[in-house]
């Protein structure tokens, strides 16, 4: 689906390279920041003049989100914020961190470049300032960086653009979450664990260390969406 997705996107640059890539870039920051709510419904005249631009490059952006899982494109009837629920959740957070766990696995079998181990400490470094300093979107900004680079470390390139799509989702959900789950420092003790396994080499150590943690945010989410009725938007 990933693959595809990014196919489409080739296809629609070609056709309009400016206007539908900016669409596009538009249209995904709003979702996966709840600017355009989960389960909101829009007109495609509506988001063209959100934007700046004409319906077709719009257009062209929500098949494009569709088949990213973002959005649902309704005939007649414009574009469907795609809602977050627990069983979407459940599946995402499956794929997520058996890749994710991969990708720490890889990269500490490979070796991680002095530049690369600067960078995660730096993601880190941001997280603990930003959590000392009670600003959780900053935090969360960081978080996300720490889990893309990951997958981008791994010098699998398919890998890093279905954890891409996916990271999308779980940002969305992270976001809706924020204010409400306990504040996590744990996140980060776990990730300083994993770059510390990751810069000694012990491949498995990272690999199980990273799917514990995905695993228990998952499930902190899940029943976070659960009992405040997110799913029901």
């Amino acid at each position: 689906m990933a693959e595809a997705a990014m196919l489409d996107t080739s296809v629609a640059h070609e056709r309009h390279p400016s206007q539908t890539q900016r669409a596009i870039t538009q249209l995904r920051e709003m979702i996966i920041s709840n600017k355009l709510l989960p389960g909101s419904n829009h007109l495609e005249a509506e988001l063209a003049d959100l934007l700046g631009m004409s319906r077709t490059p719009v257009r062209e952006a929500a098949i494009i989100l569709e088949g990213q899982g973002l959005v649902e494109v309704k005939p007649r009837r414009g574009v469907r914020i795609l809602p977050v629920s627990p069983a979407d959740l459940e599946e995402v957070y499956t794929i997520l961190t058996e890749l994710e766990a991969l990708s720490a696995f890889q990269v500490a079998r490979q070796g991680i470049s002095p530049e690369d181990l600067e960078d995660m400490r730096d993601y880190l470094d941001e997280m603990e300032d930003a959590l000392t300093e009670g600003d959780r979107v900053r935090w969360a900004h960081a978080d996300d960086l720490f889990h893309r680079k990951l997958a981008n470390m791994s010098g699998n390139r398919r890998l890093e653009t279905i954890v891409s799509t996916y990271s999308d989702q779980v940002h969305r959900a992270r976001m809706l979450t924020l204010q409400i789950r306990p504040a996590p420092h744990d996140t980060i003790a776990n990730h300083r664990a994993l770059i510390d396994a990751i810069e000694a080499g012990e491949a498995e150590r990272a690999r199980d260390l990273h799917r514990r943690h995905r695993t228990a945010a998952k499930d902190q989410m899940i029943a976070l969406i659960s009992s405040h009725g997110f799913m029901a938007l």
